[in-house]
């Protein structure tokens, strides 16, 4: 068991087009959301990068504007490509898009022209995830109501892209071997996380200014705290070239990784700042909930099964694979802001939890399982 662990979480203020203050081959994952061409909040922004897009847009040609759009958001993709190591993963949250342009309603399919994109850079493209949203109005509709041949589905679901840089990442070294096992998830996660469909109704948004989730349109904090669990390991670096509301960078704090994020806007740096910085209590929470749903799940499946085969070491409790049994938490212990774009989260190891003094100080609690004994954490 490592006894302490320490991430570190930086901001970099600047154009993700341009990652020149991040070396070749040093990101282990990239997890971000870009602005989404096409979106009208996002017209600005575009504009201010190629002023192209204002004129094709003022001129109704939305098929010009939508690939300018992605001209630029090319030049980030070809960065994400260098920066990567070897065998890493970016997962790339995006949404088409619907506009009329012109007096035509049309979709700008966003996910295709990015898959586009990355292939040509060099990334094998992986099976995608569909993220279906939550909607407060399942009955809404577009175009003509109940007339025939003038009304639109809506859109009620978004993208996860996944890309690997190159061929399957290789552990050859003991060290490697145990960090991995100690990263590992349950395998009642995997057959929730590696489904093709999510539905995250419920999902916090870890955003606490308002005016800054109209600016930023932030992806939900489960969203980036899976995929960072799927596809790195404790001590890697996580890199959102959009890093916006730094989502991401509390999903990883959380998830004991470090990051990386840049952001052109400088006014959200205070913001992402704070927010990471008074992250320790929900970080502990979203722990604590990650063993509790899995001492449920174990409460019930060894209820209907019988005794699990399996004992994960560092916590006691049963497991369904060999797998999973060198899997170690840790609760975050401090999180400090070392500048006005740095924080620095500690860590230590949860311990057994079949153990009364652990049980104790971890506020936990027997629950009976007739076959078995397990704890669940509060």
């Amino acid at each position: 068991m490592k006894d302490t662990m320490q991430t570190n979480h930086r901001i970099i203020i600047g154009d993700s087009r341009n990652m020149s203050e991040i070396k070749d081959q040093s990101i282990d994952l990239v997890v971000t959301s870009p602005p989404y061409p096409m979106i009208q909040m996002w017209d600005k922004l575009f504009s201010s990068l190629a002023p192209r897009v204002n004129e094709y847009l003022g001129s109704h040609d939305g098929d010009s504007a939508f690939e300018a759009m992605h001209v630029e958001l090319d030049k980030i993709w070809q960065e994400l490509y260098r920066v990567l190591k070897v065998g890493s993963f970016a997962c790339i949250n995006i949404g088409d898009a619907t506009r009329s342009i012109g007096g035509r309603f049309r979709l700008y399919p966003n996910h295709s022209r990015i898959i586009s994109s990355f292939c040509a850079v060099g990334f094998d493209c992986l099976p995608v995830i569909l993220w279906r949203k939550p909607t407060n109005a399942p009955n809404k509709f577009m175009g003509s109501g109940m007339l025939p041949v003038g009304a639109y589905v809506t859109l009620e679901h978004e993208y996860i892209l996944i890309f690997r840089k190159g061929a399957k990442k290789e552990f050859q070294s003991g060290s490697e071997k145990r960090i991995r096992m100690r990263s590992s998830f349950y395998w009642e996660e995997r057959n929730k996380w590696f489904s093709d469909i999510w539905d995250l109704k419920g999902a916090k948004q870890m955003l606490m200014h308002s005016d800054l989730r109209e600016r930023s349109a932030a992806y939900p904090l489960d969203l980036a705290w899976r995929l960072i669990n799927m596809y790195s390991l404790y001590e890697d670096v996580v890199l959102d070239p959009f890093m916006g509301t730094g989502t991401t960078a509390c999903a990883a704090i959380a998830c004991g990784r470090n990051s990386i994020g840049i952001e052109i806007d400088r006014a959200f740096a205070p913001h992402i700042i704070n927010q990471a910085a008074t992250f320790l209590s929900a970080a502990n929470e979203i722990i604590a909930s990650r063993i509790a749903s899995h001492l449920s799940f174990a409460a019930s499946h060894s209820a209907l099964k019988g005794p699990m085969r399996h004992r994960n070491g560092p916590h006691g409790y049963p497991v369904v694979t060999g797998q999973e049994k060198e899997i170690q938490h840790y609760k975050v212990k401090n999180i400090s802001a070392t500048s006005d774009l740095e924080v620095l989260a500690g860590y230590e190891p949860i311990g057994r939890m079949d153990n009364p003094e652990n049980a104790e100080r971890e506020k936990i609690k027997i629950v009976d399982t007739g076959s078995d004994q397990i704890r669940l954490a509060l």
